[in-house]
C-alpha cells in the first residue's frame, strides 16, 4: 500500500511537471507549458474594461448595470478569460471528461489570482450533489480548487454541501437562477469558515448566481469576506430573463 501511494505521488509529480503537447491545438511544446505561445496570444483574455465587482467585461469603465441593480454576495469576482472561442471550448472539455485540464486551468489562472487575491487565506469550490458527481465522475470545480490551493499554499476548505438537485440553468436569467438555487448550499463546518477570507473557485461565471448563493451561505456561517475567481466569465445581456418576444407587425391586406 505504501509503495502504491509512493508510486501515485511520483506519477502525479511527473504529470504536473512534464507536458509535451499544447492542450488547445495539440502542437508539440518544448518548455513543459500546457498551452503553446501562439495559442496563449490568441486566447480571449479578460484584460480590458471590467466591472470592479463582478469582473465581467464592460463596454465602458465602471460598474455594470447588473451589479448596480443587484450586487453579488462576493466582495469581488475576477476571471482570466472571456467565455468564447478556445476558452469556452476548454471549459466544455473540462466538464465532459477531460479532467486533466485542471492543471491547464490553474496555469492560466495563477497570474490573476496572485495579483487580485493575496488577502485570501483559504479556497473552496462549488459542491455538487452526490448523484450529479457520480454521473460526471468528478467535480471539476474541486479539481481546479485543489490545484490552486497546492500552487498558492492556501488551505483548501471542503465545507459546503449541495442539498438538492437544481434544474438546468442554461436558459435562465439571473432572477430565475437565484430562485432555482435558493437554499441549495449548506455549510457543514462553521468553525473552519469563521473569520476566514475565502476564495471560491469555479470554471465559469455567467450571471454570478451560483457563486453568490454559496457566498451567502459562507457569510451566514461567519466567514469574514468571500471572493470568487473563475477561469472564464460571460457577458450577460439579459440578467433578469429574456425580454418578451415582440409580435410581428400585421401584414397589410392584399388588394387584388
Amino acid at each position: 500500500m505504501k509503495f502504491l501511494d509512493f508510486f501515485k505521488k511520483k506519477l502525479k509529480k511527473y504529470d504536473d511537471e512534464v507536458n509535451f503537447t499544447c492542450d488547445i491545438c495539440g502542437r508539440e511544446v518544448f518548455d513543459g507549458a500546457r498551452v503553446c505561445h501562439p495559442c496563449l496570444k490568441l486566447l480571449p483574455w479578460n484584460d480590458k474594461n471590467i466591472c470592479p465587482f463582478c469582473g465581467r467585461k464592460v463596454v465602458e469603465e465602471g460598474t455594470c448595470l447588473e451589479c448596480k441593480q443587484q450586487p453579488l454576495k462576493v466582495k469581488k469576482a475576477r476571471s482570466a478569460l472571456l467565455y468564447e472561442g478556445d476558452a469556452a471550448r476548454l471549459v466544455l472539455r473540462f466538464k465532459t471528461g477531460e479532467k486533466f485540464l485542471f492543471r491547464t486551468f490553474a496555469e492560466l489562472s495563477m497570474p490573476v489570482i496572485q495579483r487580485e487575491f493575496p488577502m485570501c487565506d483559504a479556497v473552496t469550490f462549488i459542491p455538487m450533489t452526490r448523484k450529479a458527481e457520480k454521473r460526471r465522475g468528478y467535480n471539476q470545480s474541486r479539481l481546479f480548487a485543489e490545484e490552486i490551493a497546492a500552487r498558492t499554499g492556501k488551505e483548501l476548505l471542503s465545507v459546503a454541501v449541495k442539498r438538492r438537485e437544481t434544474g438546468a440553468q442554461k436558459f435562465l436569467g439571473r432572477t430565475e437562477r437565484e430562485k432555482n438555487l435558493e437554499g441549495a448550499f449548506h455549510i457543514n463546518d462553521r468553525k473552519a469558515v469563521k473569520d476566514r477570507r475565502i476564495l471560491i473557485i469555479d470554471d465559469t461565471l455567467t450571471t454570478g448566481a451560483t457563486v453568490s448563493e454559496l457566498a451567502d451561505a459562507l457569510l451566514r456561517a461567519k466567514a469574514k469576506e468571500v471572493y470568487a475567481f473563475t477561469l472564464t466569465s460571460a457577458e450577460n445581456k439579459h440578467p433578469y430573463g429574456l425580454p418578451p418576444l415582440e409580435k410581428a407587425p400585421a401584414r397589410p391586406p392584399v388588394i387584388d
